[in-house]
């Protein structure tokens, strides 16, 4: 394709003035005689080739970015699933861990519990002998004393002793179960926290 001299002339004065000149393919259908124009057309083509390359070595450069964005993105998408795995396995054995401490202090509890129920029955086992053997040998001792000198001053006296005697070994022994049974009270109820408090 043949251009006229003026529009040959144009095209010159448009890169001149402006910075703008022909490119593509349309460049390698033109002809021209004109030697200034032969040399634009050659320019044109050289700035076309040189702008072809640099958009594909953009190009080229936005595809491998773009490659390594998406390899870094499942990469993490990755790495979230297997944080998300670590949690899960974590939080598993955090409540394992849990169910292991309230289960050992269920048993810690029921092992005190055991132990005291077990060291205030021999408590009350040991005292009630006592103040049984202490009843016995006193009554015992009153009989002897009835039999052997019969209703005298030393019989009545006895009898006030033996009568006390056994007031007092009954008081103690309520008295002691009872100090016992409040005692395994108080130890059976827990502090009321700060907050709780009235």
């Amino acid at each position: 394709m043949k251009l006229t001299k003026e529009i040959e002339d144009s095209f010159i004065a448009l890169l001149e003035d402006r910075g703008v000149q022909l490119e593509g393919n349309i460049l390698k259908l033109i002809k021209t005689d004109n030697p200034e124009f032969k040399k634009y057309i050659d320019n044109a083509k050289e700035a076309d080739a040189k702008a072809r390359r640099d958009r594909l070595a953009i190009t080229k450069q936005v595809q491998s970015q773009m490659q390594d964005l998406e390899l870094k993105k499942t990469l993490l998408e990755e790495k979230a699933v297997e944080n998300e795995d670590l949690l899960k396995n974590l939080e598993e054995a955090l409540e394992a861990a849990e169910g292991a401490k309230k289960a050992a202090i269920d048993d810690l509890d029921l092992l005190q519990k055991k132990t005291q129920f077990e060291l205030i029955g021999n408590i009350v086992n040991v005292a009630l002998w006592v103040i049984m053997a202490v009843g016995v040998t006193t009554t015992v001792l009153y009989v002897v004393a009835l039999f052997l000198n019969g209703n005298g001053p030393d019989t009545t006296l006895i009898g006030n002793t033996w009568s006390n005697l056994l007031g007092i070994l009954l008081t103690n022994s309520f008295s002691i179960i009872g100090t016992i049974m409040g005692v395994k009270y108080a130890s059976e109820t827990t502090p009321k926290k700060p907050s709780e408090s009235v």
